[in-house]
This record gives C-alpha cells, sequence and structure tokens, in this order.
C-alpha cells in the first residue's frame, strides 16, 4: 500500500462511498495527513487503519457516537482495557434487547399469520383487522390522538 493515499484510493480501499469518508472528516472522526496544492486530500496508513475501525466498529452495531468515544480512549494514555471493556458490554446489553424485541416481534407476526385464511377477501383479513385495532406486538390497545 502507498504511503499516501487520495480520497478516491481510500474510500475504493475500504469499500466505502467518498462522501462517507468526507462525512467523518466532518464528524472529526477522520481526516487528512495532508492536501496536495491542487487541494487534493492525501491520508497515510494510520487513516486507513482508523477507517477500517470505524467500520468493524459499525459493523458490530457501534454508533458514530459510540465509534467517536472508543478512538478517544484508543489515544487516551490514561484509559485502560477496562473501560473499553464497559462500553462493549453496554453495547451488548443493547443488543441482546433488540433481539428479545425481534423475537418478540416475529411471535407476534407469527400468530398474526396463523389469523390468515387464504380464501377471504382482504376487508375480511384478521391479520390487516388486528393491524387497525390493536398493537399486536405489545398486547396494548392503541392510543388514539
Amino acid at each position: 500500500m502507498p504511503t499516501q493515499l487520495t480520497i478516491g484510493k481510500l474510500a475504493k480501499d475500504a469499500g466505502v462511498h467518498i462522501e462517507t469518508i468526507r462525512y467523518y472528516e466532518r464528524r472529526h472522526i477522520l481526516g487528512p495527513t495532508s492536501r496536495l496544492p491542487s487541494g487534493y486530500r492525501l491520508y497515510n496508513r494510520e487513516a486507513a487503519r482508523r477507517l477500517r475501525f470505524i467500520k468493524n466498529a459499525q459493523a458490530l452495531g457501534f454508533t458514530l457516537h459510540e465509534i467517536e468515544e472508543l478512538l478517544n480512549l484508543r489515544a487516551s494514555s490514561k484509559a485502560r482495557c477496562g473501560d473499553v471493556e464497559r462500553r462493549a458490554e453496554t453495547k451488548l446489553k443493547h443488543v441482546e434487547a433488540k433481539v428479545r424485541d425481534l423475537q418478540s416481534l416475529a411471535a407476534a407476526l407469527r400468530r398474526l399469520i396463523r389469523l390468515c385464511r387464504t380464501g377471504q377477501p382482504t376487508e375480511q383479513c384478521p391479520l390487516l383487522t388486528s393491524l387497525e385495532n390493536e398493537d399486536k406486538a405489545s398486547g396494548r390497545s392503541r392510543q388514539r390522538g
């Protein structure tokens, strides 16, 4: 890998759009190492590594705000692995809660699908009727407003 990459080459190597890199720059989580006289941004290996870090953290479900915190911990001489571990544990709890919510949604959809009778007209469809009348995912009546 060359020591200096243009924004286009960095984006291509990372599998992201150029606008993604520009967005990260506006968020101050990624930046060019230098600029050519023509204004082209140049990035070094550290920027490429940082971009990989961002993309890998996103794949694990971290938000850009959380990634910024992780990057700050990475750069801090006072931070410890335990600080990172606590953030990862918090993220895991959120992911597990989402999984439970998705499992509830799947169960609610299964119940509604079992109510369907293939030959009935849609105005008699129990699934469509239930969507109008109740919040089947939570079992509560909808508040009208």
